[in-house]
């Protein structure tokens, strides 16, 4: 990946924070230049599948935000935590499986890294109408260049 502006916030807030090699990342909704792209409640009746994008776009976001945060030389080495929050109605039981995008966009960005820590949140609404917030906690780690020969 490489660095990266922040994304534009949407209130009186960081995008993101940094804290020696930590890296807070508030949250994300998926958006593109500035628009949300995907609004509205998950439906019991839809399959998971139908929440990849939205997903995987509010990750990517948040990921970016992260990498804006690095000076040359740095690399998002691990995300620690991952919080996904699903715009979700009462008795909605899917939310590990719209998670998981999460994770599994993190997996497929930072190569043998470990899975972080995560929590899948149903809540009544989100900023927006946002169908999906994705938070997370990144470390910051020295880039380590091939050796010459």
């Amino acid at each position: 990946m490489t660095k990266q502006q922040l994304p534009t916030p949407q209130g009186r807030y960081a995008v993101a924070r940094r804290h020696g090699d930590l890296i807070f990342v508030s949250g994300m909704t998926p958006r593109t230049n500035g628009k949300l792209v995907h609004v509205g409640q998950v439906a019991p009746g839809v399959v998971i599948e139908s929440y990849r994008a939205a997903v995987e776009l509010a990750t990517q976001n948040a990921l970016q935000a992260a990498e804006a945060t690095l000076s040359d030389g740095e690399r998002i080495a691990s995300a620690l935590s991952l919080t996904v929050y699903i715009n979700a109605p009462a008795g909605y039981a899917h939310h590990a499986g719209i998670a998981d995008f999460a994770s599994g966009h993190l997996e497929s960005c930072l190569p043998g890294s470990p899975l972080p820590a995560r929590a899948a949140v149903g809540v009544a609404s989100l900023p927006g109408d946002a169908v999906v917030e994705v938070a997370l906690i990144a470390v910051a780690a020295i880039t380590l260049e091939p050796p010459q020969r």
